[in-house]
């Protein structure tokens, strides 16, 4: 049975950050899961890029154009991207600045760079 007494919580303000996320590394946090918290510019977003595990991406705000393999796929607000196990992706955020989960279901997250 889980216990209550496990449960804590992390502020964002806290947690590793860069220009365009904020960074949970879940094996810093006991936790089986990590993600990226992104607010990208215009214009940004990482390189190609594949994972050995699904990503799951929830598109809070704003437009964002995700190539996947060979296959590009327009998102916004409220829009949920599954990448599958290694399948190279990238995304481009565009219009006004954008807000989204990428969820790594690993605690450590592994990536290899394409591009």
């Amino acid at each position: 049975m889980n216990d209550d007494r496990d449960a804590r919580m992390i502020r964002v303000e806290d947690l590793p950050a860069g220009e365009n996320a904020e960074t949970f590394n879940g094996h810093e946090h006991r936790a089986s899961v990590s993600m990226f918290l992104s607010h990208n510019r215009p214009g940004t977003g990482p390189d190609l890029h594949r994972h050995p595990y699904e990503e799951i991406f929830i598109v809070q705000e704003g437009d964002v154009l995700f190539t996947v393999g060979e296959r590009t796929i327009e998102a916004g607000a409220g829009d949920i991207i599954l990448v599958p196990a290694n399948a190279p992706h990238k995304f481009l955020s565009r219009g006004e600045r954008h807000r989204q989960v990428s969820i790594h279901p690993a605690a450590r997250m592994e990536t290899e760079w394409l591009e």
